[in-house]
């Protein structure tokens, strides 16, 4: 992500707003990229049973393609790093973003944006969907789709999400009828064939276009929620709705379109669902001071959302251009900002979002990276374990500034 300068008045007026809370807790780096093992982790992490986490690195590994890992708590608070698979960036694909989805056999599913058989990116591959699955302790790949980069799609970079039939879902951030991006489904079928299925074309209409990084939301009745970075009524972007219907259809609905500053404008992160229905997610640019912002999206009881900015990011000590997908701890959102911060290197912020009595929401810096050998730059929403910590990565710091996986606690 390019580097927004934030307009020195605009830092004053916020810094006389709220005051930012730091270090309101610990961190520790768990683990540093490098020596061959993966660079630049750009993921979400996955967290099985027995605590392992799994990842996925977009670059490094054997062959520079990137890698699949697996952290395996050493039962003295460490862990312990295992490579579980290097892309070549050929058939197998490339630079995997966005993470991987375990299934109940222990199963890992992601995308990869390039590699492939080729379609119409003759250069370096439209993407795959792939599987990483093990057998008595060795771990093999196996593509599960080969996108064309016509109307199924090209250079999926987003995590992916099962239902309870074992369908997978993704987006593509380009490709399709209208170059745009592609929401898709993968069906399994016999002899370990899967499908896939279009299920909505972005048009860069009331629509949006260009699906985000972050995963598609599914909840108990089987709808799909996500956002699209462009599009909708004024061009910022939309939250989406995606219901199934007979023989296998969906049907999109636009639950808002993001009118940018001083609201939100141009989503990157997923979204979460409280209890009551809102739904809360992140926005790279916007806001007040066009740093990005943290929203609220309320049901209407219309089929429609009317949004709530909840906080501006202000840059300097405050933060600034969150990607993330927020957790939810309790009644706590927390996320990530992709830059600035009060570490001296302008590395990004962990940050805490909690409701008052009153209903209003107080923003809160927990921590503020500082480079190596600290964590740097986290483009990824964090992963709560049930006692409350929370893991996350950053593409840059650890020891060799090839990346981290630390462990906040709050």
């Amino acid at each position: 992500m390019s580097r927004k300068i934030a307009a020195i008045a605009s830092c004053l007026v916020l810094a006389a707003a709220f005051s930012v809370a730091m270090a309101q807790g610990s961190l520790e780096v768990i683990h540093s990229f490098g020596d061959g093992d993966g660079e630049y982790p750009s993921t979400e992490l996955v967290m099985d049973a027995a605590g392992n986490l799994f990842g996925t690195t977009v670059t490094g590994g054997t062959y520079g393609a990137g890698s699949v890992f697996q952290l395996t708590p050493d039962g003295y608070g460490g862990y312990t790093e295992s490579i579980l698979y290097s892309f070549t960036g050929g058939k197998d694909g490339g630079q995997p973003y966005g993470g991987v989805t375990l299934d109940a056999a222990g199963n890992l599913y992601g995308s990869a944006v390039i590699g492939g058989r080729g379609g119409t990116c003759t250069e370096d591959g439209c993407g795959v969907v792939y599987r990483v699955s093990h057998d008595k302790g060795v771990w093999t790949q196996k593509v599960l789709h080969d996108f064309t980069g016509t109307n199924d799609g090209s250079g999926p970079g987003a995590g992916l999400t099962f239902d309870a039939a074992g369908n997978l879902y993704g987006m593509t951030p380009t490709g399709g009828a209208y170059g745009l991006g592609t929401i898709y489904q993968l069906v399994p079928g016999a002899n370990d064939k899967w499908g896939l299925r279009v299920i909505h074309t972005f048009t860069g209409g009331i629509d949006g276009g260009t699906g985000s990084a972050g995963r598609l939301l599914l909840d108990e009745s089987g709808k799909l929620f996500g956002v699209a970075t462009i599009g909708g009524e004024f061009g910022q972007g939309i939250a989406f709705q995606l219901t199934p219907g007979p023989n296998g259809k969906f049907e999109m609905t636009t639950l808002y379109s993001f009118r940018g500053a001083p609201d939100a404008g141009f989503p990157y992160g997923g979204l979460v669902k409280d209890d009551a229905g809102n739904l809360f997610g992140t926005s790279y640019y916007s806001g007040a001071h066009d740093d990005g912002a943290v929203y609220q999206l309320i049901p209407q009881g219309n089929g429609r959302y009317k949004e709530k900015p909840i906080h501006s990011f202000t840059g300097g000590d405050g933060g600034a251009h969150p990607i993330s997908t927020l957790a939810r701890i309790g009644g706590a959102l927390y996320g990530t900002t992709s830059e600035d911060g009060s570490g001296g290197c302008g590395c990004g912020t962990i940050f805490r979002m909690e409701q008052d009595a009153g209903g209003k929401w107080n923003y809160a810096v927990v921590y503020s990276f500082t480079g190596t050998p600290d964590a740097a730059f986290s483009y990824s929403g964090m992963l709560a374990d049930a006692a409350g910590n929370l893991f996350g990565t950053t593409v840059h710091g650890g020891e060799d500034n090839d990346g981290a996986v630390f462990r906040f606690t709050p």
